[in-house]
């Protein structure tokens, strides 16, 4: 197939894998307002034109928007190419787990992208996440700051939900982040924390919670663990992640330099080499802008080393 470089349309976008994330995602950037234009692609092709039409007849409450099935042809021009598609997360499974036939997925749609030479900013999504996205970006060969992985974005919402009800306080006034693996070995970044500036520790006191550690490992915990209890009771999660989508491509699409733990290739950071992390990073116009180093201590940049060698055994295993 001859290579169509052309400018990109920030107006528009491509969403690849139309199921339950996908659409969600897909319905979420229709209330958004951010796009004039969405594809849909799906290996089921039914299955994208119905969702298509499904999310089109919502646009009269909302504003114009041209929203359809389409094929690989389609998203040569997209600002953002979001992937949703692989296998869903079974109850008992991890996100580690799919990573081999989610892998093989990918063998197959990123060349459909990189022949194409798409200019814009390849969004992962699928999980595990950050494997996938590291694979993304050998298998397609584009610069960094165009490959990068929704990571911990929803964790660290889950993290922020989770203190503000704790502490009775707005979730937007949270200041926290979740690192590491999106998955079981993440770390949530509690030397950092902070409620508007206050360290976390001194607004517990000020609220009248005293057990700070064991609140900690209790929020910590709920975290982690919430993907699996709601796909224990609703078989699988979505309307978290779609948020998160939504948020990334607001951050680039508005060029806001925004501060979201994204996945991107650790180059030394904490000792850390050759490997896709989540961690906070400056993400705008171009994608991943610049990772930004927060205060971690000794626990936690061991706990974070950890992850890392999680994450590189995995990529020795499947030959990344």
């Amino acid at each position: 197939m001859e290579k169509n470089c052309q400018e990109v349309n920030l107006r528009k976008v491509a969403m690849i894998g139309c199921g339950f994330v996908g659409s969600a995602s897909a319905f979420a950037l229709m209330q958004s307002g951010l796009f004039s234009e969405m594809v849909l692609i799906d290996a089921d092709t039914d299955r994208a034109e119905g969702e298509a039409m499904d999310i089109s007849h919502g646009l009269p409450f909302g504003r114009p928007m041209k929203i359809y099935a389409g094929s690989y042809d389609d998203i040569v021009d997209a600002a953002i190419i979001i992937i949703t598609a692989g296998a869903n997360q079974k109850p008992e499974e991890t996100r580690l787990d799919l990573v081999h036939k989610n892998v093989a997925i990918l063998r197959k749609i990123i060349p459909e992208i990189s022949n194409r030479d798409c200019q814009g900013i390849l969004l992962i999504v699928s999980n595990p996440v950050d494997i996938l996205t590291y694979a993304a970006l050998k298998i397609s060969g584009f610069p960094e700051n165009r490959v990068i992985g929704s990571g911990t974005v929803l964790d660290t919402s889950r993290l922020k939900y989770e203190i503000g009800e704790y502490l009775g306080v707005d979730s937007r006034s949270v200041h926290a982040f979740i690192i590491g693996e999106h998955g079981d070995s993440e770390i949530a970044a509690w030397s950092s924390a902070n409620v508007s500036g206050v360290p976390l520790r001194n607004f517990y006191e000020m609220r009248g919670r005293h057990k700070y550690e064991k609140a900690a490992a209790r929020i910590a915990d709920t975290v982690k663990n919430s993907a699996y209890e709601i796909i224990e009771k609703k078989k699988a999660t979505y309307y978290g992640i779609a948020m998160s989508v939504r948020r990334i491509c607001e951050a680039i699409v508005r060029d806001e330099k925004s501060i979201l733990p994204v996945s991107g290739q650790m180059h030394g950071e904490y000792g850390i080499d050759d490997v896709v992390l989540s961690m906070p990073a400056i993400v705008g116009k171009d994608g991943l802008e610049s990772l930004i180093p927060i205060e971690l201590d000794e626990e936690e940049q061991k706990k974070l080393k950890e992850s890392a060698e999680t994450l590189k055994d995995v990529l020795a295993d499947i030959g990344c």
